[in-house]
């Protein structure tokens, strides 16, 4: 950096190893070549905004590029940084801003973050916040398109991407702690900061990878669990890329095992047998609900279904709404009942259900498919969730099943058992149902069995 070098920039600059400081430093001229400025800039030079976007080309959006170039310009000794920008941004600001964005701390991320929601103001509102996080998240979103690393996913066959945003903006700032007044100062953003991390995550990968900053100890991070197997052609997914970017970070052993789509009724019908084969049979799942008003929930299951009559599962499930606001709601302890799976019995509920209590589950899905139940009022004591759907009985509309861990072990006699259809499983039931003149119409979708 010669003899432009400051005090403040040599300290940003330590943060870094020694081998990949000259990465660091080199980037001001790197930036300058790739604008096509054929001579070395001068000690006292500035990076344009015109340099800038011919540097970075079509990897941030102009909204995007326009708040990180902002931000750099306001970049000086003190703190807070000037409220009027310089001309263009130098050496010792581009340094600077490096630092802390890739090496910072909450303290020194908030005044950037101020400064790129709103320049040269003191304090933000809430929906100025989530109008960055806006194009912080459509970065992301584009730079893992232009990539290559979607891992399988295919947004156009997924619900609307601009809406995921939204819902995922909304949620992220829902954490701040804003004054009496709705405003956000360096104070507020720097305690949210500190607990949100995708802020830091999201704004670490869009600024190491825009402008080129290859450092020896990162790598390039899959925030999308992989993807397998899953017929796009013939799909319309209740999911969507944001939603996803929500949910895996909350799974055990997120990344362990890529998702795939083992029910769908668009795919295989309203079957509730259907579905209950699927989730017995491919390890942790996330079950996905759509009500006829709109209303997209679900819940998480740690581990394989039983059908059973009694509660099972542990308290990494949760429960969570998609739409119309993207929340989680985890184990409160009050009880274990976390998942209920049972069929074709006269004395206990048949259907599928999460947290609460026979009759009134936070969430539940009725044997008889198409009809479900989410009674919650105030909450629902195994997962502190409120009503989950538009209205507190709900006519579904659309149900997927996503397998997202390993699959479960095979025991001792599992091919025996495999050859048994979960239609077995009461045989009583089966042929109470025949007493009575009442055909089990799920027959017809049972496997035909192998030749031996």
């Amino acid at each position: 950096m010669g003899n432009a070098e400051s005090a403040v920039a040599q300290k940003r600059l330590a943060r870094f190893r020694p081998a990949e400081r000259p990465a660091i430093e080199g980037v001001f001229d790197r930036l300058h070549a790739g604008a096509g400025e054929s001579r070395r800039p001068t000690a006292g030079g500035v990076l344009t905004l015109h340099a800038l976007q011919a540097a970075v080309g079509d990897l941030l959006s102009e909204s995007l590029l326009r708040r990180f170039f902002g931000c750099m310009c306001r970049i000086g000794s003190g703190t807070p940084p000037p409220a009027a920008p310089s001309p263009g941004v130098s050496r010792e600001q581009l340094v600077v801003f490096l630092a802390d964005t890739l090496r910072g701390t909450a303290e020194e991320r908030a005044p950037l973050v101020l400064a790129m929601t709103q320049q040269g103001a003191a304090d933000v509102s809430g929906q100025q916040v989530s109008e960055f996080l806006q194009d912080l998240i459509s970065g992301v979103l584009r730079l893992m398109a232009i990539g290559g690393r979607l891992q399988g996913w295919e947004p156009n066959r997924m619900s609307p991407e601009g809406r995921g945003v939204q819902l995922l903006a909304e949620q992220m700032c829902s954490e701040l702690k804003a004054s009496d007044s709705g405003r956000c100062d360096v104070s507020c953003l720097e305690d949210w900061i500190f607990r949100v991390p995708q802020v830091s995550l999201y704004l670490e990968m869009l600024v190491a990878e825009s402008l080129g900053v290859a450092l020896s100890g990162r790598t390039d991070r899959n925030l999308l669990p992989s993807c397998q197997g899953t017929p796009w052609k013939e799909l319309r997914s209740l999911l969507d890329l944001p939603t996803v970017l929500f949910l895996a970070p909350l799974l055990p052993d997120r990344l362990s095992a890529p998702w795939r789509l083992v029910f769908s009724t668009q795919l295989h019908g309203e079957s509730f047998t259907r579905m209950a084969t699927a989730l017995t049979s491919h390890g942790p799942n996330l079950l996905v609900v759509k009500d006829t008003q709109g209303h997209v929930f679900g819940g998480f299951a740690s581990h394989t279904w039983e059908v059973k009559p009694q509660f099972q599962g542990d308290s990494r499930c949760f429960l969570f709404t998609i739409a119309p606001r993207l929340r989680v709601f985890t184990a409160t302890s009050y009880n274990q009942h976390f998942m209920y799976l049972n069929q074709n019995q006269q004395t206990m509920p048949n259907g599928l259900g999460m947290g609460g209590q026979h009759h009134y589950f936070g969430l539940w899905l009725d044997s008889n498919f198409g009809r479900g139940h989410s009674r919650a009022r105030p909450k629902c004591t195994t997962y502190g969730s409120p009503q989950l759907s538009a209205d507190e009985d709900f006519a579904v509309d659309c149900v997927e099943v996503w397998a997202v861990g390993k699959l479960p072990e095979p025991e001792e006699g599992d091919d025996v058992k495999a050859k048994k259809s979960i239609l077995d499983a009461d045989p009583e039931a089966e042929a109470m149902l025949e007493m009575a003149g009442r055909s089990l119409h799920s027959q017809g979708l049972r496997e035909p069995e192998e030749e031996p």
